[in-house]
């Protein structure tokens, strides 16, 4: 495969980058891109133990340490493919569980482990069948509830699960359709309390489920409130209950429901944001801090008892945006995260009787050896009025230094790095890896929270329905020329990248706007949305009519498949004529390979040049390192190609890579 990719660009790595690398100034790929040093780290629940992701022979998988040795932690999991990546630990304190899929098909298996033995145990064992964790307990340790779609593929029935054993007893069958359930552990059993049903209109109906599992209506949460609305949790017991809600507001309120009087309680709303976190108290289960981002996040403590803990740990280090990351039952010891957005993401212990706080990890210590870039929070204007959080990231060789401005000193090629989504997700301050890889490469990098993005009230989330390839491009435009008028870029430098959402966007911007980007890369986007949502998974059902809602347009009627056609990028691929490159997991469920092999059929039709790189053994986005490092080394080349900006040779790029080039050799 080396070979092969050699022929392909060795034709114009060094003409277009080798020329411009100066020194050993480029951060390498494989700091970027490869296995974090440490991720994931978390407390036992006994509070004795740590553990943490990392590489064991080049794989993520589970380590564990004794608390007071943390430098002595050993593997428990021994994953040699995709990686480890989601994992958490069981209240009796001798299990880890986690889970795993097959090459990105999401069809995820709970797996448990048992610490002593590392000895695991997949407690899913279904073909095509997606488990969820539902509920886990200090009360109930030894099992836990989850849900599996075996039965119905569209909706998920309810186990209870031995961790030891393995053995599985239906708990709830859900012949009802009910989505998100809620679970309580009340008298040490556990108890299905609440779920969700979704209406024709698409509006959702909160269920109180009765002793006799009659259903009983709670809240009638209409099709426009359903993204900020809903159940978040129990207190102590389930008589307390702990709702988001947004009715008759737009941003989400957190809202304290007592069953037993029914009576309700406003604890906290933010009128320019909605929450986007909380933080319980790991046994009363009471909400301590609540959460809520516009551009940089903050944190509102609504329990004293924790206030003193939080002032002395952000007075620990300024430079940091704290993080509390895990707890043990006790809460005696914490797990600590610092973000930064020039600096690793640093893990401390943090002993609370003693007020003492420990380093523990970097989670890629080797990015503190270069200079990083800072990234830049400021606000857009769109041209209706909408003020779009967004995040701009210069090259460090044209920071105007002397008045700390966000003006380069000389216009660069700038990246519109566009999130995926486009509902719920958002773009956030910190350490972005893609906004630190693209700056060390010479070019500015923007990130727009278009609307649609998630935080920031439900009318700017609704502000996205039906306007897919209008205003929510409209939006995306409009940084584009905010950048221009203040001199970050010029016109004829300006890529879009993105993934999902963002690979649609990239697609559309190729095809609708051509003549306002240089280049565009596409990641598993969409570029057919009457095939997407055809063929969108079947779990998705509860959520179907919230999709068109969000699309604008039904494909069953003849108004709405029109629609669908006219926002859909292979529709106006005739006019794509900018370079494009387009990266696809053969095993993605949301957006499906045949979206990204329709339109490159449909370029090499008309004959338009295009760079197709598939990836079989991946799905939505690339898991695996290997595979990254080869995406991203084609990337690089085909930006310093159309940009000219800078770019690592490709070495070692593509051992261990599944990619397979289907389009774009005739080309190079």
């Amino acid at each position: 495969m080396k070979a092969v990719l050699s022929t392909l660009i060795l034709s114009f790595i060094f003409f277009y980058t080798w020329s411009s690398m100066r020194g050993n100034d480029l951060i390498p790929r494989e700091v970027l891109f490869g296995n974090p040093d440490k991720a994931s780290v978390s407390i036992s629940p006994d509070g004795k133990k740590l553990s943490y992701l990392a590489a064991k022979d080049g794989v993520l998988n589970v380590y564990i340490a004794d608390r007071t040795k943390p430098d002595k932690a050993v593997p428990i999991t021994d994953d040699k493919k995709r990686g480890i990546r989601q994992y958490f630990w069981a209240y009796d304190n001798k299990h880890i569980l986690y889970l795993q899929d097959k090459g990105g098909d999401e069809d995820w298996h709970i797996y448990s482990v048992n610490i002593e033995t590392s000895k695991a145990k997949d407690l899913t064992p279904f073909k095509k069948t997606m488990a969820i964790p539902i509920k886990l307990s200090e009360h109930i340790p030894d099992k836990i509830i989850v849900g599996l779609n075996n039965r119905d593929p569209r909706y998920f029935d309810l186990y209870e699960v031995d961790l030891a054993s393995g053995k599985r007893t239906l708990f709830y069958e859900n012949k009802d359709e009910l989505s998100s359930p809620i679970v309580s552990d009340d008298d040490e059993k556990y108890k299905l309390q609440f779920a969700t049903k979704t209406n024709e209109d698409g509006s959702n109906t909160i269920y109180k489920v009765k002793d006799n599992l009659k259903l009983e209506p709670f809240l009638e949460v209409p099709i426009e409130d359903t993204g900020g609305t809903g159940i978040i949790g129990f207190g102590e017991t389930s008589e307390t209950v702990y709702i988001f809600e947004s009715l008759n507001l737009n941003t989400t309120a957190l809202v304290k429901y007592n069953q037993k009087s029914k009576s309700r309680k406003l604890i906290y709303r933010d009128p320019k944001t909605d929450i986007n976190d909380v933080l319980f108290q790991p046994r009363k289960k009471n909400v301590q801090v609540v959460y809520n981002t516009f551009l940089r996040r903050l944190a509102h403590v609504l329990d004293n008892t924790i206030k003193p803990d939080i002032d002395y740990l952000e007075g620990f280090n300024k430079d940091g945006e704290l993080q509390i990351v895990s707890r043990d039952l006790n809460d005696e010891y914490w797990i600590a995260g610092y973000l930064s957005d020039k600096k690793s993401y640093a893990y401390y212990l943090y002993d609370r009787k003693n007020k003492k706080v420990k380093f523990l990890f970097a989670n890629r210590k080797k990015l503190d050896k270069y200079s990083l870039a800072p990234m830049w929070p400021v606000v857009i204007k769109s041209r209706d009025g909408m003020d779009l959080a967004s995040y701009l990231t210069l090259p460090v060789e044209v920071l105007n230094k002397k008045d700390k401005s966000f003006i380069p000193k000389k216009p660069v090629p700038l990246i519109l790095y566009v999130h995926g989504g486009p509902k719920g997700p958002r773009d956030w301050w910190g350490l972005d890896i893609m906004h630190q890889w693209l700056a060390n490469r010479g070019y500015a990098v923007l990130s727009v929270n278009y609307r649609a993005s998630g935080g920031f009230g439900k009318k700017f989330l609704n502000a996205g329905d039906g306007e897919w390839g209008r205003k929510m491009h409209d939006d995306l435009l409009d940084a584009v020329q905010w950048a221009i008028n203040n001199k970050i870029t010029t016109k004829d430098k300006v890529c879009i990248f993105g993934g999902s959402y963002g690979g649609y966007a990239a697609l559309w911007g190729a095809a609708a706007t051509p003549d306002v980007f240089a280049c565009a890369v596409d990641i598993v986007g969409i570029s057919n949305l009457m095939t997407f949502v055809r063929s969108v998974p079947k779990y998705w059902a509860p959520s179907y009519k919230q999709l068109l809602k969000m699309l604008g347009g039904d494909p069953d009627t003849k108004e709405g498949r029109e629609l669908l056609e006219s926002r859909s990028p292979i529709t106006y691929v005739k006019n794509i004529k900018k370079p494009l490159l387009i990266g696809q997991g053969a095993n993605d469920p949301r957006v499906k390979q045949a979206e990204s092999d329709q339109i490159v059929a449909a370029m090499k039709k008309n004959k338009i040049p295009v760079i197709y790189l598939l990836y079989p053994n991946e799905g939505h986005g690339f898991a695996r390192p290997e595979n990254r490092l080869s995406f991203f080394a084609v990337t690089e080349q085909f930006l310093a190609k159309n940009l000219g900006g800078r770019a690592e040779p490709v070495g070692k790029a593509f051992d261990g890579s599944s990619v397979k080039i289907l389009a774009g050799k005739e080309d190079y």
